[in-house]
């Protein structure tokens, strides 16, 4: 999916504090995701909110 302008990134409210988080961006249809370590890598683009749901719902699941 290309975007005509750069996502907006900020930290995740996922994340803890120091340097070890990720970075998401809400897109029109769906969100991205970037290691904030390794931000010239580039991101993950999770085409619909029900990807970026399901991602979320498996998280949740293991951090528990």
């Amino acid at each position: 999916m290309h975007s005509p302008t750069p996502p907006n990134f900020r930290k995740s409210s996922y994340s803890g504090s120091g340097d070890n988080c990720v970075e998401v961006a809400d897109l029109p249809q769906g969100a991205a995701m970037r290691d904030t370590q390794n931000r010239q890598l580039g991101h993950i683009t999770f085409a619909s909110a029900h990807e970026w749901q399901a991602l979320l719902a498996v998280t949740r699941h293991v951090q528990a």
